[in-house]
């Protein structure tokens, strides 16, 4: 049965976009600031619920969620007026007297389903484009981070009406409701069981979308790596917010000649970030609920434990994990781990490597550690991924000049900045001819000249 709540909201937001107030450059940049000094001023509240979710350090929530959003939003307003701009594009000389160009139009009132690892950069980011490009939207929270999830609602309806944005918060029932209805575009985040579902929810009123889904991201360590930077950056990237981060390093794939001396730069790194008991630390963070813990958990059996694999199911606290001894065929292996455990496989050449990448789904990143050209030309050339680092990892999120999304399982679509922008948008062309001139060889009767005209304008 359709919700009540849901349908007159989503009506509302209809006649919002069709009164044409989305479609205003200064309101959309007017709006976008008011969300980013709403941020700011928010500021110690998100910092809490985040710490009471995951405990999340003030650090860890400045620079993968509001430092991010304040950043995106920043980068967005100073470029807007240039993108929205009509583009114009070359006309064939046949064609003269006349001109192109492409709008870039809002689709109308768009559903964005957001996840719960990064509560605050994962609803935000994408509802920044969505606005930018003059749509409304239905904005649906995750609410496994419960104290962010409201903390969000609180904020989103504090800048926003609900005919312009609203939020609903809810588990499965109310997924199910939201997508039940038509919407004009659908942006998805999450993984790529639910993801399945969202496609075919689209599919029946042949609504466009994008997927941002996960997959288990390797990180490869050659030879000639600087082993000490690699372990360090490769540790920050994986056990940052407790390894529950969509791009994250899921294993490690160590040249022989060099494993056993990844494996003692990891460890050091662990402990210089954590210290020996990294439950006391308050720069680690926990597993976000019982059941993502217990299955995480189980994972613990795979293969031979080699560093971590403390656990302690009251406070949800695993330690910073590394497994050795683990084969492709183990339960490690055959999910995203999405938790802070990091399966460690040695292979012998590049070939290998690729073999092993291109056997499984297109990974969400790809990560690369190595000093030779000739090493990195052949793997970016050959392996499908949505995109990577080389020498560093999860730094692609970073920079939004840089368009994020996955390929093939990995997901569907790209945002971040103008790709954001365009991803909410769709192209309208119009081509613009004057009344000047009317070439008469266009019209019927058609005569062997004006076909040999037209053969010469358009060979």
């Amino acid at each position: 049965m359709a919700n009540p709540n849901i349908r007159s909201t989503l009506a509302a937001q209809r006649r919002f976009f069709q009164s044409g107030a989305t479609r205003d450059l200064r309101f959309r940049i007017k709006m976008l600031e008011s969300l980013s000094t709403s941020i700011r001023r928010m500021e110690l509240k998100i910092n809490d619920a985040l710490y009471r979710d995951f405990h999340k350090p003030p650090f860890e929530t400045y620079v993968t969620e509001i430092g991010l959003v304040v950043k995106e939003i920043r980068n967005v307003v100073r470029r807007l007026p240039r993108w929205s701009r009509p583009e114009r594009v070359p006309t064939p000389v046949v064609h003269f007297p006349a001109r192109s160009f492409i709008y870039r139009e809002p689709y109308g009132t768009v559903l964005i389903v957001s996840p719960w690892n990064y509560p605050l950069l994962l609803s935000l980011s994408p509802l920044i484009g969505a606005i930018a490009a003059g749509n409304t939207v239905m904005l649906k929270i995750a609410p496994a981070a419960a104290h962010t999830a409201r903390l969000l609602a609180d904020l989103v309806g504090s800048v926003f009406p609900k005919e312009y944005v609203a939020v609903f918060q809810g588990h499965r029932d109310v997924n199910r409701a939201l997508l039940k209805e038509r919407y004009d575009y659908l942006f998805f985040t999450g993984g790529e069981k639910v993801g399945r579902y969202v496609m075919q929810a689209a599919a029946r009123h042949l609504t466009p979308l994008t997927l941002e889904l996960g997959g288990k991201c390797p990180v490869m360590v050659h030879r000639d790596a600087d082993l000490r930077h690699a372990a360090r950056r490769i540790a920050w990237g994986k056990f940052m917010n407790g390894g529950q981060t969509c791009v994250a390093p899921d294993y490690l794939l160590a040249h022989q000649d060099i494993a056993a001396r990844v494996l003692e730069h990891l460890s050091a790194a662990i402990r210089s970030f954590y210290g020996e008991r990294p439950q006391t630390s308050n720069d680690y963070c926990r597993i976000v609920s019982d059941h993502h813990f217990l299955r995480l958990k189980r994972l613990l059996a795979s293969g031979k434990i080699h560093s971590g694999g403390q656990n302690d199911r009251k406070e949800r606290f695993i330690a910073p994990t590394l497994l050795t001894d683990v084969s492709f065929d183990d339960p490690v292996m055959q999910e995203e781990i999405f938790g802070p455990i990091l399966p460690v496989i040695t292979y012998r050449d590049v070939d290998q490597v690729i073999g092993w990448v291109r056997s499984r789904p297109e990974p969400l990143a790809f990560y690369l550690f190595t000093q030779d050209n000739a090493v990195k030309n052949r793997l970016w050339r050959e392996l499908a991924f949505g995109g990577g680092c080389l020498n560093d990892t999860v730094m692609q999120l970073a920079n939004p000049h840089l368009a994020f999304g996955g390929v093939g399982r990995s997901g569907l679509g790209r945002y971040h900045g103008r790709a954001g922008y365009e991803t909410f948008t769709y192209a309208k062309s119009l081509f613009d001819k004057s009344t000047r001139i009317d070439l008469p060889f266009r019209y019927p009767p058609y005569t062997h000249r004006a076909l040999s005209l037209v053969k010469k304008f358009l060979r």
